[in-house]
């Protein structure tokens, strides 16, 4: 049943690669950029568990976090073009 459910993570992860380089517009391409780092994180959970090693649910939650920022960051340097306002640096 594990290996169904890893089956099915790596075909949407496919999907939304595919998304990714023919989405139309920035923020679709952005959701499938996160789309993947998401199914990344079920991948590597669903991995600990078939391999028996649950100490994968820890590097899951970790990824999780680092995809979330860096997400924050891509949305950021995508409408603005950098990570800093540019009003607080003019003074």
């Amino acid at each position: 049943m594990l290996v169904v459910a890893t089956i099915a993570i790596l075909v949407t992860m496919a999907l939304a690669l595919v998304r990714a380089f023919l989405g139309p517009s920035v923020y679709e391409r952005v959701q499938a950029v996160n789309m993947v780092g998401t199914k990344t994180v079920l991948l590597i959970a669903v991995s600990g568990f078939l391999s028996g090693r649950p100490e994968w649910l820890d590097l899951a939650l970790l990824y999780a976090l680092i995809n979330f920022i860096a997400m924050i960051a891509l949305l950021r340097v995508s409408k603005f073009g950098n990570l800093a306002r540019d009003e607080e640096y003019k003074h």
